[in-house]
């Protein structure tokens, strides 16, 4: 070959070399998600741990009340029950017979004159 055939094969051949660079330059790589959209993201991410913890909170809260509901009720039903038999004793001893006999005891006498019934 001649020079000259040689040197338009070389030419040739650094062209196609320089486009292969280029091409290789060009190339770019897509992200997936914009800066824009992966703030959101983070931000959307972080609104709902927040919501979720916040959730069990008050779900924490709510049985600590329930709990505090059902102590109360326990010491009421245990007070009125404490009432009711104070109430029964309260009747035994107040009967009319018992405080006949307490008089009776005391040297006291009875006699219907003196006898006021109060309620």
């Amino acid at each position: 070959m001649s020079n000259l055939a040689r040197k338009l094969q070389e030419e040739n051949y650094q062209s196609e070399q320089q486009q292969h660079t280029v091409k290789k330059v060009i190339k770019q790589t897509n992200a997936l998600l914009s800066p824009g959209e992966k703030v959101l993201g983070v931000a959307f991410a972080a609104l709902l741990c927040f919501g979720a913890v916040k959730m069990v909170g008050n779900q924490a809260d709510i049985y600590q009340v329930n709990k505090d509901i059902q102590i109360a009720q326990s010491s009421i039903n245990k007070m009125e029950k404490s009432n009711k038999e104070l109430d029964i004793e309260v009747k035994d001893l107040s009967s009319y017979e018992r405080i006949r006999q307490v008089a009776e005891k005391l040297g006291l006498t009875f006699s219907k004159d003196n006898v006021k019934v109060v309620q």
